[in-house]
């Protein structure tokens, strides 16, 4: 007697994943990183709160940074060395840089640590690798709103105070593009930084003051008018300016807003995203060989 075998389908093969060592530097697997977005908000939660874990003064470090800051940029480049803030308070004007730029500065220090400093995870389970940087730009948007509440008391103070008048008109609108652009350079250049520091320790010792050279490029701690002509090419050429400068203007009235220049940031911020995905999707399927 003949019996006849029927293909019974295994109930768990589409609960089955496979996970293949190599593949094209192209293949960006983003349908998996939405899969995985549960472990993305666990990092950002994980990010938010080891920021003031075990301190004493908690959540409020947040608005310290930024005004210590502050105070001493109008001490040393306001009283001291002089430098124009636009006939703006010299508080709200640095405070209204420091804010957008301490954003990028942040999601790019610790995007472009991500490799080594998640090594141990890395090493022991299987996720999308593009999670961890995601998580650090999410979570720095959480910061980021935290010291802009700090700029907008600050601007209502001098508001009452009669030292600035409303200016804020269609292009507070733009803020939502001005935080894509900022994240989208720090996500960019912080994994294409992540990803070469697996093999050259040295570049992590670059970036620390790195970043901090790249700010006095950048039109934070005066107006990019008062830039001599023969260094304004300078400010011109670093896409991080305009981001700086429309942010100044759109709350302030002061500074300068050109689409124009917001599509060369633009422009700049694809061509480092795009780049940044790629190289990091490369050197992710390796990396634990030379971490």
């Amino acid at each position: 007697m003949s019996v006849q075998l029927k293909n019974i389908e295994d109930p768990l093969k589409k609960n089955i994943e496979i996970i293949k060592p190599k593949r094209s530097v192209f293949d960006l697997r983003l349908r998996e990183v939405w899969k995985y977005r549960d472990l993305l908000f666990m990092f950002v939660k994980r990010d938010f709160l080891a920021s003031y874990t075990q301190t004493i003064l908690g959540p409020l470090w947040f608005f310290i940074q930024p005004i210590f800051t502050t105070l001493m940029f109008v001490f040393v480049f306001g009283n001291i060395a002089g430098i124009s803030t636009d006939g703006q308070p010299k508080i709200l004007f640095y405070l209204s840089g420091l804010v957008i730029w301490n954003y990028f500065s942040d999601c790019l220090n610790k995007t472009a640590n991500v490799f080594v400093a998640n090594a141990g995870i890395f090493g022991k389970v299987y996720f999308p690798r593009l999670i961890t940087p995601l998580s650090i730009i999410v979570s720095g948007l959480l910061r980021f709103s935290i010291q802009f509440l700090l700029f907008i008391g600050v601007f209502i103070f001098y508001y009452f105070k009669g030292e600035v008048i409303f200016h804020w008109n269609a292009t507070i609108g733009i803020l939502p593009v001005l935080l894509i652009l900022m994240a989208g350079f720090a996500l960019g250049l912080g994994m294409i930084i992540s990803s070469l520091t697996t093999k050259y320790r040295d570049l992590a010792m670059f970036i620390g003051f790195g970043v901090g050279l790249l700010m006095y490029a950048t039109p934070v701690i005066y107006p990019s008018n008062s830039v001599p002509s023969k260094y304004l090419y300078i400010v011109n050429a670093n896409p991080i300016s305009p981001i700086v400068e429309t942010f100044r203007y759109a709350f302030l009235g002061s500074g300068s807003f050109s689409l124009m220049h917001l599509m060369y940031s633009l422009i700049c911020m694809l061509v480092f995203l795009f780049a940044g995905i790629i190289i990091f999707n490369k050197v992710e399927q390796n990396f634990m060989d030379t971490v």
